[in-house]
């Protein structure tokens, strides 16, 4: 099964109210928000990659962020049937996904959500209310289950 997902890692991260960073996605003009994510590279461990990830996303380097918690076990999602068949050549049907649990400890001059290969228009700190309606569906049930297991740090 997983020879047809992406290894991916998610970095949810919070603030010091609690509050959970989100971007607006460049390449998906709607309305959808969503939490920093990306592949995870050959030979590279998930924990280096959140951190690369979420330097390369949102500028945060790593000396602002703090490890919270980690999921325990991969999640994965189905891309929908024609994201499937154009994104990465149609070699994944979805991704499967180490999330890791950061809480920031700069402020905003620390965010540059304009890096040289951006993924995100903009940004701003939400509940987690915010995030559960404001997710493009296919990400939805992932982000439940966040939630969920980092609830007792949110």
């Amino acid at each position: 099964m997983n020879k047809n997902y992406r290894p991916n890692v998610g970095i949810m991260i919070i603030d010091h109210k609690k509050n959970i960073f989100v971007g607006q996605r460049l390449d998906h003009p709607s309305h959808f928000w969503q939490m920093p994510q990306g592949g995870i590279d050959a030979d590279e461990k998930p924990f280096d990659a959140a951190l690369r990830e979420a330097f390369e996303e949102t500028g945060i380097k790593k000396n602002n962020l703090k490890l919270i918690s980690e999921i325990k076990e991969w999640y994965h999602y189905d891309l929908p049937l024609d994201l499937a068949k154009t994104l990465w050549n149609g070699k994944y049907i979805g991704q499967k996904q180490k999330w890791f649990l950061f809480e920031f400890s700069g402020n905003d001059k620390h965010i540059n959500v304009n890096t040289k290969n951006a993924e995100f228009s903009e940004y701003k700190w939400v509940n987690k209310n915010f995030l559960i309606n404001n997710i493009v569906p296919f990400k939805k049930e992932v982000y439940e289950k966040l939630l969920s297991e980092f609830k007792e740090f949110l």
